[in-house]
């Protein structure tokens, strides 16, 4: 390009695809120098005027506020220093509006929208507060086995920044849960029992690997029977509880009698669906992978005589 090349408004408008106007407001505010009028007194423009206007044209598409891009053009800020700001702007921009959006979605499906609203906004120290508070209210003050206790507490919410509808949904349906009076008196009985079988001796430490296979073939021979479409009251039905009550007394140690069935209905006395449900929405929250609903085989076993422990 020739270096003595000089340019009317007109041109720069043509090479830069900004408006005449613009170009003019830009001149007027000592953005873009004139470098000569012409005998007619129009503006006349050089090559390092059209370069500073496509800076600055470039500076604005990337959203940079006018005085900060004045400041790049005077060489009194680096563009690497204007760009590092901007991107982290842009990140917080880009955070808020996916958050926006997740709640949003969330609203249409239903969901109440003052409540999604404060729940999505709240920070993830805020969050936690709310678990935390719960795990203080239904084990505190229980003589709980160490490990357990440890392990119950030791769950954190960990919303991204960028949630799915299906995760925003999940956490205000888990701060509703945990905020809810009679589940809290729910996990609070089961501490209370916990700490009192504890107390007689009993290993109330997390089930051994013999006690998870049992629940595991429990569950896989309830879920077979409902696939199948047998009846809780059939025959069949009683071979299949006769074979899960089998499987429970090998993993507990203990004789397959009404002992078995008295431990297994006192163990089930106390599970609450809400708490398998707890954990199912701790996952989606969270991006683990999912946790089985078991609540259809256990009130299959449940129908057909015997209860699923685990």
């Amino acid at each position: 390009m020739d270096p003595v090349a000089h340019y009317s408004i007109g041109e720069l408008a043509r090479l830069t695809g900004l408006s005449t106007r613009t170009i003019r407001f830009y001149s007027d505010a000592g953005l873009i120098p004139v470098a000569r009028r012409t005998a007619g007194g129009y503006r006349s423009y050089d090559v390092g005027g059209l370069n500073r206007l496509k800076l600055l044209r470039t500076l604005r598409d990337l959203g940079v506020d006018l005085p900060t891009a004045q400041r790049v053009l005077e060489d009194e800020v680096g563009i690497t220093e204007v760009a590092r700001i901007h991107a982290d702007a842009i990140d917080v921009q880009i955070k808020t509006l996916r958050l926006r959006r997740s709640v949003l979605r969330a609203i249409a499906k239903g969901g109440e929208m003052e409540l999604v609203n404060e729940l999505a906004r709240l920070s993830d120290e805020e969050r936690q507060r709310i678990l935390d508070d719960f795990f203080e209210d239904v084990f505190g003050g229980y003589d709980l086995e160490p490990g357990f206790d440890a392990m119950m507490r030791s769950v954190r919410v960990e919303l991204p920044d960028d949630p799915s509808t299906e995760q925003l949904e999940a956490w205000v349906e888990l701060a509703e849960l945990v905020q809810d009076e009679d589940f809290r008196a729910s996990i609070r009985r089961m501490s209370q029992r916990h700490a009192e079988r504890r107390a007689t001796g009993e290993d109330m430490g997390a089930p051994g690997p013999e006690q998870l296979r049992a629940f595991n073939h429990s569950v896989e021979r309830a879920r077979a029977a409902l696939d199948a479409g047998v009846a809780p009251e059939s025959a069949r039905a009683k071979e299949i509880v006769e074979d899960v009550n089998a499987t429970w007394a090998e993993a507990l140690g203990i004789p397959n009698d009404e002992e078995l069935v008295a431990k297994l209905r006192e163990h089930e006395s106390f599970a609450d669906p809400r708490a398998e449900h707890y954990w199912r929405l701790i996952a989606v929250v969270n991006g683990w992978p999912a946790v089985p609903d078991t609540t259809a085989e256990r009130a299959w076993l449940r129908a057909a005589g015997e209860p699923l422990s685990g």
